[in-house]
């Protein structure tokens, strides 16, 4: 198995897929100063967004549900997700940054990625 890797079963598992995913992903994803990476990491109870510039190494903005604004959110884990997005484009936005780039950290493009992205994108944010 590749990433030397061994054989796993059940959550283990799907972690080494995702982080197998990830690193796929990050092979071709750079973010800059123009358009930094929009940074996407999940758990099951909470996900967290940030804005970096790899070139200098450097977070932009952040955000996630752990947040004093979202953490007493109401509604089901996708509208703290749509919460975080909009929030942290609206960060982003303070920080000057316009366009970035969606690194969705090996996770499917689905439910509570995509919550996130789409929120993000209603707030002004390019991608």
């Amino acid at each position: 198995m590749a990433y030397g890797q061994k054989i796993l079963k059940g959550d283990a598992y799907k972690r080494a897929a995702i982080k197998r995913r990830h690193i796929r992903i990050r092979k071709r994803i750079a973010g800059t100063a123009e358009r930094p990476r929009l940074v996407v990491t999940r758990s099951n109870r909470h996900i967290v967004a940030q804005v970096i510039d790899d070139l200098k190494g450097h977070t932009l903005a952040s955000a996630s549900t752990l947040d004093a604004s979202v953490r007493g959110g109401e509604g089901d884990k996708s509208a703290q997700a749509k919460q975080v997005g909009a929030l942290v484009a609206e960060r982003a936005k303070a920080a000057g940054v316009e366009a970035v780039v969606f690194d969705r950290g090996g996770n499917q493009y689905a439910g509570r990625i995509a919550a996130l992205a789409d929120a993000a994108r209603e707030a002004g944010l390019k991608f």
